[in-house]
């Protein structure tokens, strides 16, 4: 076989995979699946109350995937679900949920927020810019070429 990944494009992948690889050793340390890692996360950043939909498109995860989570952690008394507009469920964090986070997750969001602030804005600024252009220049490609698209 002769093809071959173009070198850039190699590190490219070999660092998002890096990334993702180490979030998931975060959830594996903190006890709990990559999904439930991913609601916690998106709470924080989506604020309570948000819908289960609003989770899977920020956490890129399937609808099954983060229902079966969401469903557990109810369960489990982290967080409990009322109705939203139309057939929305909405997830609010009971104290229990509460506790996590501030435990578990506020950790990991400050350490983030530590490696931001030893970039200066304008090498967030070009991450952000370049990583942007990537996934659109990536995603029309893929579009020409007729593969499916989320959603599709």
């Amino acid at each position: 076989m002769t093809l071959r990944l173009a070198p850039k494009q190699n590190e490219f992948n070999r660092l998002t995979k890096a990334i993702s690889e180490l979030y998931h050793d975060i959830s594996v340390k903190l006890g709990v699946s990559d999904s439930v890692f991913d609601i916690f996360y998106a709470i924080v950043a989506l604020g309570d109350g948000c819908c289960q939909k609003d989770i899977c498109d920020y956490a890129f995860t399937s609808k099954q995937t983060i229902h079966s989570a969401i469903h557990k952690l109810e369960k489990e008394e982290f967080i409990c679900l009322k109705p939203g507009k139309g057939r929305e469920m909405c997830i609010f964090l009971t104290a229990k949920g509460d506790q996590f986070i501030e435990e578990k997750i506020a950790p990991v969001v400050a350490l983030e927020n530590q490696v931001v602030s030893q970039m200066d804005s304008g090498e967030i600024d070009a991450l952000l810019r370049l990583t942007e252009k990537y996934l659109d220049c990536l995603r029309s490609q893929f579009r020409k070429q007729g593969f499916p698209e989320k959603g599709s």
